[in-house]
């Protein structure tokens, strides 16, 4: 007998997805909404073209009033797909054919079709771009809660896996503060770089469209708000790769952070839990487990974002004007990024909205080493007296002898006349306690807590402000068709 199965899986499926919220940036990579900002170049370009008086105002009013995929036959754009095998004709001919005779012959004038796909896909890359500083935002408020929390929580501070100097958690958090803050700068910067409308023609040199060709580009950037390209050349995609680049460093920041949630939950250290909804089950015969589920995910999808940034810097050797292989690369690279960057940040945003802090943990983990911690203090105070060279030596070696000897750190102390000699009990005491050689870790926390409010603050305004805008450009659009017909 036999059986044949037929197994139907979303690749893009995580059993954890329940946990956590959709980032929203999948979506905005379907056919239907890319066509659709392929559809809004073709508009703009045809008011420009208008405006110069390359095409009739009325043709340009038409086919704006077409470039809209929901007038449009989806599945016969489909069908054209897979018969023509080209990425943008089949779009560009159910265009022509809506919008009809005698317009429908003015459509793509002057266009090749990566002027439209890659203008096209610069307004996509924009929105998701918002999106994306809106859940950096959102990471922002949720660090700063978490700053404030462990502002005064002092912890083991760890250097190659092992105990160092006492630190705070919130130490911890401001750190993480300020290395996404200057991916936020980065992400700012890259703006008027990679945020450009393409209308060159075949291979950039408007040879279609002659001396109006800048202006058309010009016209249809401003109508689209991107900026035109000084040299509109097919060949160059390293603002794209760039782009890439900067989230595949923003990636290794939300690795980093996830991987120290995951080993601060060791049942070893346990001084901190990501959070387990009611019903989470992390082992199928070990039910004790608390596994750090969507920290691992953190670490899974932040590793695959990094593999990526090499796939868009060699999408950048293309050969001649273009070479098609190094263009899927490029977009392959930037689509993926984005997608694996949201599902990475709504995970960490769970994670840090709701991490549990143990502090008694931490406490406890503080008492590990009997006093070693404090080792850097003693030797500080000791060569206030006796010089820094000489009391590292004493201290090294007591710290030596208390741990290889499984003794108390104070008792060998008290028992080295080279350091009562010099520090009394009550001193060594004092410099023992962990929670008075903090430095200055409550106030970092605290400054770092205060500028996560701010980019928070900043970044998710600046994000809805900027979907709210990619609503308007097809009344940007529409009202500049208007004028003209007027």
């Amino acid at each position: 007998m036999n059986i044949c199965y037929t197994f139907y899986m979303d690749t893009d499926e995580r059993f954890t997805d329940g946990r956590v919220p959709d980032a929203k940036i999948r979506i905005l990579f379907q056919d239907e909404h890319r066509w659709q900002r392929w559809l809004d170049v073709e508009a703009a370009l045809a008011v420009a073209e208008a405006e110069l008086d390359i095409i009739p105002v009325e043709a340009a009013e038409a086919i704006k009033e077409w470039s809209d995929i929901r007038k449009l036959d989806i599945e016969r754009i489909r069908e054209g797909r897979r018969k023509n095998s080209h990425k943008i004709m089949s779009l560009v001919t159910e265009l022509s054919n809506a919008v009809g005779d005698p317009h429908g012959g003015w459509v793509h004038w002057g266009a090749t079709a990566e002027n439209i796909h890659r203008t096209g896909d610069m307004l996509l890359l924009r929105e998701v771009h918002y999106v994306l500083l809106d859940l950096i935002g959102q990471s922002f408020s949720a660090m700063a809660s978490l700053a404030q929390k462990g502002e005064d929580m002092v912890c083991a501070g760890r250097t190659h896996g092992q105990q160092a100097v006492p630190i705070t958690f919130g130490f911890v958090v401001a750190g993480w503060i300020d290395e996404f803050s200057r991916h936020v700068d980065r992400l700012h910067e890259i703006e008027p770089r990679i945020f450009t409308a393409m209308m060159g023609g075949a291979v950039g040199n408007y040879a279609s469209l002659g001396e109006k060709g800048p202006k058309v580009q010009a016209k249809m950037a401003q109508l689209l708000d991107l900026h035109p390209m000084a040299v509109p050349s097919r060949a160059m995609s390293d603002a794209q790769a760039e782009y890439v680049c900067i989230l595949g460093l923003l990636a290794g920041t939300t690795g980093k952070i996830a991987k120290e949630i995951s080993l601060l939950m060791q049942t070893e250290l346990a001084e901190v839990y990501e959070p387990m909804p009611k019903g989470t089950i992390s082992s199928s015969t070990m039910p004790h487990k608390r596994n750090p589920q969507l920290a691992d995910d953190c670490i899974a999808f932040s590793a695959e974002v990094r593999a990526l940034v090499p796939l868009a810097l060699e999408g950048m050797l293309h050969d001649y004007e273009v070479n098609g292989a190094n263009t899927t690369m490029t977009d392959d690279a930037i689509k993926r990024a984005c997608i694996l960057t949201g599902d990475t940040l709504t995970r960490l945003i769970v994670i840090l909205s709701g991490l549990e802090l143990n502090e008694d943990r931490m406490r406890s983990n503080l008492e590990i080493t009997g006093g070693l911690l404090s080792s850097e203090a003693i030797m500080l105070s000791l060569g206030k007296v006796i010089g820094r060279q000489h009391a590292h030596e004493v201290v090294y070696e007591d710290a030596q002898e208390s741990a290889i000897d499984k003794k108390p750190f104070k008792e060998i102390l008290l028992h080295d006349h080279r350091v009562t000699d010099c520090l009394d009990e009550d001193t060594l005491s004092r410099l023992l306690d962990p929670a008075t050689k903090i430095g200055l870790s409550a106030k970092i926390s605290r400054d770092g807590a205060q500028k996560a409010h701010k980019f928070a603050e900043e970044l998710q305004h600046k994000g809805n402000h900027g979907l709210m805008k990619e609503d308007r450009i097809h009344m940007s659009v529409l009202h500049n068709v208007q004028k003209l017909h007027n």
